[in-house]
């Protein structure tokens, strides 16, 4: 990766601490960066060269243990998995029982199955426990993401009794602005504020304070999903529940985020046409970035053998009119602009839940104003270049076409979103290559046709 340039005099002054193995020297430069730092750091050396393990090993020693687990958090999946395979059981255990839940979970999922085996063997029965559950989850559910580090209060304890519960559990929790009451068979009963619970008297029962009526996700429920409720409803924590309504743990602001960048990022490559990439661009293999891509370009260069048979049905055509050529990159091309905004707009829209299959008809007739206008407008511009270059014959074909190409790209983009949805795939698919080569060839044939019907009596 390349490392942000406000970093790279902190990484030179820690570089020159390592090699002239001065602990206090680099203990001090340590200590005057932020976790995610030397995260980014760390991640930077380990994919420089052979040495950058070692170097990556030796700045997590100068941390002590909370932080090196702190700073072990924030490195992506593959740079976590090799510093883990470098250090022995005994220290890795240690780093995993200082992180959170879910960040264990995280990393613990990246490690081989002998691994796995050997760590859980070194565990106390109820940490290996909870570890096995959490990591039990599948990929992309609410469970996946969740961390069981909350503080939660039974039923019937009273505020000042419900305070002392907060001191204790909330050096091990992940958030302590958000409280959770469980009914004695752990299902949840209601939420509370820490806000709340210190300006209530002491010997209120929280029962009557509690918000009862809480928002809650499944723990099978999609990631994305429970990121647009966090969102939607602006919380601090979303509260996960099993079949039967007991809570298992909680989806935090910071790892919703993590779902709407990563969820945005997979939509982006998918509008493209390239498949989920395992790493970050600056870190993947090249082979494996040649193949996430390759597949859907080969697909389009046999769809674009369509365009070049419209070409070649309407030769006769175009040696009559020359110049109809010159006018056929500007027309296909904006109508693949159109139909590419019109695609954006659907996928996000759909993406971030504005829009639905149930808006479908208003948003046809709303897109054929607006595309309408666009057409026209992009015709008027144009026709001047093609009384110039051809003619007002030439210009009423060029003016034409490019209403109708604009107007049926716009639609197609629009609607492909839908079609795809309603075929239970990723409205994402509905790419801008995908979408831009079907109009290739559908805005050759538009064109032409309009132009042997026109010109043929000229």
């Amino acid at each position: 990766m390349s490392l942000d340039d406000t970093l790279q005099p902190h990484r030179a002054a820690l570089m020159t601490a390592l090699e002239e193995e001065d602990g206090e020297r680099l203990g001090v430069l340590l200590g005057e960066l932020r976790s995610a730092d030397i995260g980014e750091i760390v991640e930077d050396a380990l994919g420089e060269d052979e040495e950058g393990l070692s170097v990556a090993l030796a700045l997590l020693d100068g941390l002590h243990l909370e932080r090196r687990a702190n700073v072990l958090g924030y490195l992506p999946g593959e740079e976590q998995r090799a510093v883990a395979e470098a250090m022995e059981d005994k220290a890795l255990l240690l780093l995993l029982e200082e992180m959170g839940s879910d960040e264990r979970t995280d990393l613990f999922k990246v490690l081989d199955e002998d691994r796995r085996e050997a760590l859980l063997r070194r565990m106390a029965h109820r940490e290996r426990e909870e570890l096995k559950r959490l990591a039990s989850y599948e990929e992309g559910t609410a469970g996946a993401i969740m961390t069981s580090d909350y503080v939660a209060i039974p039923t019937g304890m009273t505020v000042s009794r419900a305070l002392m519960r907060v001191r204790q559990t909330a050096p091990d929790a992940e958030t302590v602005y958000q409280l959770y009451i469980v009914d004695p068979e752990g299902r949840l009963a209601g939420t509370l504020s820490l806000r709340q619970l210190m300006v209530a008297r002491p010997g209120a029962l929280i029962d009557d304070l509690m918000i009862k009526d809480v928002i809650s996700a499944s723990v099978d429920e999609a990631q994305e999903e429970v990121a647009r409720t966090v969102a939607r409803y602006d919380l601090l924590a979303l509260p996960v529940v099993d079949a039967d309504q007991r809570l298992v743990g909680i989806v935090t602001h910071d790892d919703a985020m993590d779902v709407v960048e990563s969820e945005a990022t997979e939509d982006i490559h998918k509008g493209m046409s390239i498949g989920a990439l395992e790493d970050g661009v600056s870190r993947v293999p090249l082979w494996s970035l040649y193949r996430k891509r390759v597949t859907w370009l080969v697909l389009l260069v046999f769809g674009n053998l369509f365009s070049g048979a419209g070409i070649a049905y309407f030769e006769e055509t175009i040696a009559a009119q020359v110049a109809l050529v010159f006018f056929l990159p500007l027309l296909i091309g904006s109508g693949g602009n159109a139909g590419a905004q019109a695609a954006t707009l659907m996928v996000r829209g759909m993406a971030t839940g504005d829009v639905g299959v149930k808006d479908w008809g208003k948003l046809l007739g709303r897109e054929l104003l607006v595309a309408g206008s666009l057409g026209l407008t992009m015709a008027l511009a144009v026709a001047p270049i093609g009384v110039i270059r051809g003619g007002e014959a030439v210009a009423m074909v060029v003016a034409v076409s490019m209403i109708c190409i604009v107007l049926f790209g716009s639609l197609l983009g629009m609607c492909l979103p839908f079609v795809l949805d309603r075929l239970g795939w990723d409205p994402a698919t509905a790419s801008a290559p995908l979408v831009t080569t079907v109009i290739d060839a559908s805005g050759v044939v538009i064109y032409f046709g309009f132009a042997t019907a026109i010109l043929s009596g000229v």
